[in-house]
């Protein structure tokens, strides 16, 4: 079952994996987002990481605080979303390049 298992790799491969996503965080801060809600009205820049590093919002929205707000976590969500589906692209791209097996 674990014939073609090579034990001595292991360590350095746990070693090469956990610095290749420190990589991959590093570079997520550089990747940009933008996600829009309301036609536009709202239009959110979020990084890799999610954290959100631009905000426009049309002025005809400031007399309609609800709606307002029900944007604003729309952009949120949708941002935050790319962000998750860039990370796992990135995990599953990592991954790829990995067999513990030593079968590549």
């Amino acid at each position: 079952m674990f014939e073609g298992l090579d034990l001595g790799n292991m360590g350095k491969m746990v070693e090469e994996m956990q610095e290749k996503a420190k990589e991959i965080q590093e570079q997520a801060k550089n990747v940009h987002f933008t996600a829009k809600a309301g036609g536009g009205l709202v239009e959110l820049t979020a990084n890799g990481a999610g954290e959100v590093i631009d905000l426009t919002i049309d002025d005809s929205l400031m007399d309609d605080k609800a709606y307002l707000q029900i944007l604003l976590m729309a952009a949120m969500n949708e941002a935050n979303k790319m962000a998750e589906d860039n990370k796992k692209s990135q995990a599953m791209g990592m991954k790829g390049g990995m067999n513990p097996f030593g079968k590549n």
